[in-house]
């Protein structure tokens, strides 16, 4: 006799932050899916303390996992929670968000680099487990048929706008919202999104053509010291003034950087999508930004791409955008229309689509694990709970190779 339990659909990812594009995306499949009826859970083996309530320890898949459930697993780099989910008997679908090409890391955060390096080369091993491989954008569904996936496709991403709805910030409004002009970057302070090409494009701008304006670098450098390091090394060598490093903030102070901002730059050499650039779009300030992987589609014909690296190149487009009011109406206009494009998407309905599609289909081909999996398993959570519990034990222990 057939089951009448309704699947489960729940997803599975190394870590949920606070306030970044995937953390966005995750939440809004779990209100699609549970809005659709299905039980959905988010399992994780980190997440940020801000959101860590609304998830679950990746190990309680064990308990939750059923043959007919499917799970949603977001891949970035390879972790824990991925290889416990990928033992799983449950059917899965791959949501793709890219993962950095390693030598961008090689020289700032050794470690990422070689988790960038082992997160690709594990991505492989889901060709056959996956009934479904789904890029966030077309340039990252390319990136999954060229490494040799069967069935792919596009669950696009709809940025949420509503924490760009807050009332801004007053005290950045009142220090940055003045006669000068503002130059705006949005993003983690890492190394592929070339913020040194940043600081050299406004500094070339600075010098030549607005001696009153200033850079404003809006994004969390944390883990990244060495390269931020480099960064303030680079601005004392231009003698770059004006160039202001925030770190980490708030929706309400997000909200004020873009209200200040005149002009929002992006030099950055590899992205799977891109959200802040569609967040500028939203606030209406043009955008001016390097032609590389995934920012032409996601800029979707709007804003003004440049490719060639040329400080003094770059900063002719920024004069010739900053000082025609015209020609800024167009841009933002064109950016505009892009925006409507995207909301117009109907994501809840692509996402139910696909997942309809993947439950009343074949099955991929089950797991294939190595024979003592889960005794490393039950050893990897008892040497955890050591290190939590007892850590004076647990740094006791000899070392494992």
């Amino acid at each position: 006799m057939a089951s009448s339990r309704r699947p489960a659909v729940h997803q599975v990812l190394a870590t949920l932050g606070y306030g970044d594009a995937i953390g966005h995306e995750v939440l809004g499949i779990q209100r699609a899916l549970r809005g659709a009826g299905f039980e959905s859970d988010i399992f994780v083996e980190t997440a940020d303390p801000r959101v860590e309530p609304l998830t679950r320890d990746y190990r309680e898949l064990i308990d939750a996992c059923h043959p007919d459930n499917l799970l949603l697993h977001h891949f970035s780099i390879g972790s824990k929670a991925s290889r416990t989910a990928y033992a799983m008997p449950d059917r899965m679908a791959l949501i793709y968000h890219n993962i950095t090409p390693p030598e961008y890391f090689v020289g700032v955060h050794r470690t990422l680099a070689r988790q960038c390096f082992r997160g690709r080369r594990e991505l492989r091993a889901y060709i056959d487990r996956c009934d479904l491989a789904l890029g966030d954008s077309e340039f990252n569904r390319q990136d999954l048929e060229q490494l040799g996936f069967p069935r792919t496709d596009v669950l696009p991403v709809v940025p949420d706008f509503s924490h760009l709805e807050e009332p801004p910030q007053r005290f950045v409004a009142e220090q940055f919202d003045d006669e000068w002009t503002n130059i705006l970057f949005v993003g983690r302070v890492i190394a592929n999104k070339k913020i040194e090409d940043v600081i050299r494009y406004f500094h070339a701008y600075h010098s030549a053509y607005n001696s009153r304006s200033r850079l404003l670098i809006v994004g969390v450098f944390s883990l990244f010291e060495r390269y931020m390091a480099a960064l303030h090394h680079l601005v004392a060598e231009l003698g770059a003034d004006h160039v202001h490093f925030t770190g980490h903030v708030s929706d309400g102070e997000l909200v004020a950087y873009y209200e200040v901002a005149d002009l929002f730059l992006c030099a950055s050499e590899h992205e799977g999508f891109c959200v802040p650039i569609v967040e500028a779009f939203y606030k209406q300030i043009p955008v001016l930004a390097y032609a590389a992987t995934a920012v032409p589609a996601t800029m979707d014909g709007a804003g003004v791409l440049f490719d060639s690296k040329d400080p003094q190149y770059v900063a002719a487009l920024m004069d010739a955008i900053l000082s025609n009011d015209a020609l800024q109406d167009q841009v933002v206009e064109g950016q505009t229309q892009a925006v409507r494009r995207l909301q117009a998407k109907d994501f809840s309905a692509t996402l139910l689509g696909f997942v309809d599609r993947i439950l009343s289909g074949p099955r991929a081909c089950p797991p294939r694990i190595a024979f003592d999996f889960w005794g490393q398993f039950d050893a990897a959570q008892e040497l955890e709970e050591l290190r939590l519990d007892r850590p004076s034990l647990y740094q006791a222990l000899p070392v494992q190779r």
